[in-house]
């Protein structure tokens, strides 16, 4: 995996998250509460390592792996039929912590971002579980970069239904 395969230079800085995006990329960072306690903790990292958040927002995946781990490609599918984006993506980075689990995947070219966006469920020291959503990117087909601050509200909306549906998949984990 190098940088060359990216549309984007900074590969892996959202690891950091005090990390500033790049110059002319915007930065998206969106959190949810999950729950409560280290079972809703599990239960969240397995969703979200198996991509199975992703498919309860409604979008495909088509992953070269089962679990996302480094270098495992994806094609991230959002929208409906002939107007359904493709978006395909590598993991750049996975943790696995005793309270932390998480990984971010950057863009390949056909995205029509350029950028990276991570995902990780925390367990805090009150017991509460967070999933949060950071993402650097920018427009990269004609039609996202005319959305302008539109696709901004719009990818804040998508971070939004990722906690919605990893809240759901826990749910039904731990019933």
């Amino acid at each position: 995996m190098t940088a060359e395969d990216f549309t984007y230079q900074d590969v892996g800085a959202t690891r950091d998250p005090t990390t500033l995006p790049p110059p002319g990329f915007h930065l998206m960072r969106v959190r949810t509460r999950i729950g409560r306690g280290a079972g809703v903790r599990d239960a969240a990292g397995e969703a979200l390592l198996t991509w199975d958040m992703h498919r309860g927002m409604g979008a495909t995946v088509v992953a070269d792996a089962p679990e996302a781990a480094p270098g495992v490609r994806a094609v991230v599918g959002l929208g409906v039929g002939p107007f359904r984006l493709r978006a395909p993506c590598r993991v750049v980075w996975v943790v696995r912590e005793e309270e932390r689990v998480g990984f971010a995947y950057g863009t390949l070219p056909g995205h029509p971002a350029s950028g990276e966006e991570a995902f990780l469920v925390e367990r805090l020291p009150d017991d509460s579980v967070w999933l949060t959503v950071t993402a650097f990117s920018r427009g990269a087909a004609w039609y996202t970069r005319a959305a302008g601050p539109l696709g901004r509200l719009a990818q804040r909306a998508v971070g939004h239904r990722y906690g919605t549906a990893l809240r759901r998949a826990v749910g039904a984990r731990t019933r």
